[in-house]
């Protein structure tokens, strides 16, 4: 998994108060002191662990609306790991849950690899712009035609080329237009601020089922999350 700068920041410390002479004073403000920590970690746990309520609608979704268990991939065009998830893991959630209507699949940018990240979301966001019918096509496109990490591969012109390739029914000069101008890069910069500061995403391809992040290894971690979720019904 691609990991973000963000998560080598340092963590803030508690640095106690400077000693002070023994009095009844002093003990108070040291009970007051732990007492606020306490609240403040409580607080913290308790709000860390409630699902985050995304805006379905504003996100590309491949299955059923009505689907019972929504599941949220963040991911980054650039990111190999990403493009396992496409190849591999994506295929077997479209036929065990989202072709029997138990799962909908919804896709946000993490956009933070680089240049190439953002490029290809602008592209990404243009074409579901167009026609959100079209935006899985491209979006498997990409992953299909996704070059090397360490090389700027995502010019405007591949990928409009890449949605030619994928035989999309879109304006292609519209696409490049869009891709020219930017459109679409201010919503790619909130998704990608939403991952990193709001649910703190370490890094891509991250799932979220139903507003809560599944920390997952292969398939069987997922199936096993999407399954807990359907109880009796699945």
């Amino acid at each position: 998994m691609s990991q973000s700068k963000s998560s080598k920041k340092k963590k803030n410390v508690y640095v106690p108060p400077a000693k002070q002479k023994k009095g009844n004073g002093a003990l108070i403000w040291l009970t007051i002191a732990i007492a606020f920590i306490a609240v403040v970690i409580i607080l913290g746990i308790n709000n860390s662990s409630k699902p985050h309520a995304f805006d379905y609608k504003e996100l590309p979704r491949l299955g059923a609306e009505d689907a019972k268990v929504k599941l949220v991939e963040f991911g980054d065009y650039k990111c190999p790991s990403c493009k396992v998830f496409s190849e591999q893991i994506k295929p077997l959630l479209v036929k065990d849950y989202i072709e029997t209507g138990k799962a909908a699949l919804y896709f946000a940018n993490y956009a933070f690899l680089g240049p190439d990240s953002v490029t290809a979301a602008v592209a990404a966001h243009s074409v579901y712009l167009q026609d959100p019918e079209q935006f899985w096509a491209y979006n498997d496109a990409i992953y299909a035609n996704q070059g090397d990490e360490n090389t700027v591969w995502a010019t405007p012109e591949r990928l409009v080329q890449i949605a030619k390739d994928a035989k999309l029914d879109i304006d292609f000069d519209k696409l490049l237009s869009d891709i020219n101008a930017g459109v679409g890069s201010d919503k790619v910069a909130e998704e990608s601020r939403l991952a990193e500061t709001t649910l703190k995403v370490g890094g891509t391809p991250s799932l979220f089922v139903d507003g809560e992040q599944l920390k997952f290894n292969n398939y069987d971690d997922i199936k096993k999350a999407i399954d807990e979720k359907l109880g009796s019904d699945k």
